[in-house]
């Protein structure tokens, strides 16, 4: 298999059958679904998988298995997906990360996510990337800052697919265009 994005600790490849359980795993650990409506049984998981493969084929994109570098372990997912229903924000291309949380609070998701927007921006010349999670979850929403996203109060929206009440079912949305991660890069090279 080749790597299709390298950084400094990971390998991102395109997911493929075999990934099926290390994403299962990941995908019905309570403490990693936390902030989705609920966790993914073997089954559902595979129906996961079916759907990223497809998406890559139809899109020449998907999310990305990620691996260590140096050991080949399993860290998570990380990757483009088209947003699947219909917002005020759409249609859009979603950026997203799960990691199994081993891998937690090791700036992984950033270091992971940093190398898809340069994908989306640079390859695949997208002119704008959203990211949105339920607003309780502090840690994606600090994800999205550290990579340059950036919010307003006005685009936050009940997730069409989730019931109302549903404590996940307000969600904040991050968007970040090109031009500004274009000045974000260089306005860190500046001294």
């Amino acid at each position: 298999m080749n790597p299709v994005l390298l950084t400094r600790r990971l390998r991102l490849s395109d997911f493929s059958a075999s990934n099926l359980p290390d994403l299962a795993k990941m995908n019905a650990d309570p403490e990693v679904m936390r902030y989705f409506p609920q966790k993914l049984n073997f089954e559902e998981s595979a129906e996961l998988l079916k759907r990223i493969m497809a998406h890559h084929q139809q899109n020449g994109y998907a999310l990305f298995a990620l691996h260590l570098t140096e050991s080949d372990v399993f860290v998570g997912w990380c990757g483009l997906m088209v947003v699947p229903f219909e917002a005020h924000f759409t249609p859009a291309v979603e950026i997203g990360w799960r990691l199994n949380k081993i891998f937690w609070g090791k700036g992984l998701a950033t270091e992971a996510a940093e190398a898809v927007l340069r994908l989306g921006f640079v390859e695949l010349g997208l002119s704008e990337i959203v990211s949105f999670t339920a607003e309780l979850n502090q840690p994606s929403i600090r994800v999205m800052q550290k990579i340059g996203m950036q919010s307003e109060p006005k685009d936050a929206f009940d997730h069409p697919k989730l019931p109302t009440n549903h404590p996940l079912q307000r969600h904040i949305l991050y968007r970040l265009t090109k031009s500004l991660w274009l000045e974000q890069r260089e306005c860190s090279k500046t001294p």
